[in-house]
């Protein structure tokens, strides 16, 4: 009979799990990661720079994109409302009636005004990209974004 008793106490079955080789593989990958973590030199990244113009345009022409996507040609003395398809005749326009105003050597100026595109940040870009589209067609050479700087 003894031996009947010590047949039921056979194997058990181990319902833990051998956290050690874990735990050692764990400690192995980290000394790996201190000692070479400082050896990764960061990438440098080559950002573009903007330089200061030449010569500040005689005249700053702004065309505002609304919200709704709505456009108007603004100049210091008057704000006109324009569609995508006037927008660049309108500029031309505007360009064109400038006086030529004579640069800071003497010689006489040739009136090319710098054209601004203000839009609102909820507009679409591809409205923006548009109106350049329009600007370009037009004739119009000098074309910039307006930007606001984060505080």
């Amino acid at each position: 009979m003894p031996a009947m008793a010590s047949r039921g106490r056979g194997r058990r079955t181990i319902n833990e799990i051998n956290m050690v080789p874990f735990i050692d593989v764990m400690l192995v990958l980290l000394i790996i990661f201190m000692v070479t973590a400082p050896l990764i030199t960061p990438s440098n990244i080559d950002l573009p720079s903007i330089g200061k113009a030449n010569k500040q345009p005689d005249q700053v022409i702004q065309v505002i994109v609304g919200k709704d996507e709505t456009l108007q040609v603004k100049t210091p003395d008057r704000t006109a409302p324009s569609t995508l398809n006037d927008v660049g005749n309108a500029v031309k326009v505007i360009q064109q009636s400038a006086p030529a105003l004579p640069q800071a050597d003497g010689t006489p100026g040739n009136g090319n005004s710098a054209v601004v595109i203000s839009a609102d940040r909820t507009v679409k870009y591809e409205t923006v990209v548009k109106v350049m589209d329009k600007l370009q067609r037009a004739g119009v050479q000098r074309v910039g974004l307006s930007v606001q700087l984060a505080p």
